[in-house]
């Protein structure tokens, strides 16, 4: 059974997101040397770049 072609394709409409999740911040922030490895915060991380 074949699916059917209003489905699309699934990479066919990929954008790149403008709104990273928390631990992808604390990935971005590491890269960028601006995370102390103690910290800890819930909130107030702060804005990082889409890399």
């Amino acid at each position: 059974m074949s699916r059917h072609t209003s489905f699309g394709r699934s990479n066919k409409n990929v954008k790149k997101r403008s709104v990273l999740k928390r631990f992808e911040r604390i990935d971005t922030l590491k890269k960028l040397g601006r995370w102390a490895e103690g910290t800890n915060r819930v909130t107030g991380l702060p804005k990082t770049p889409v890399l």
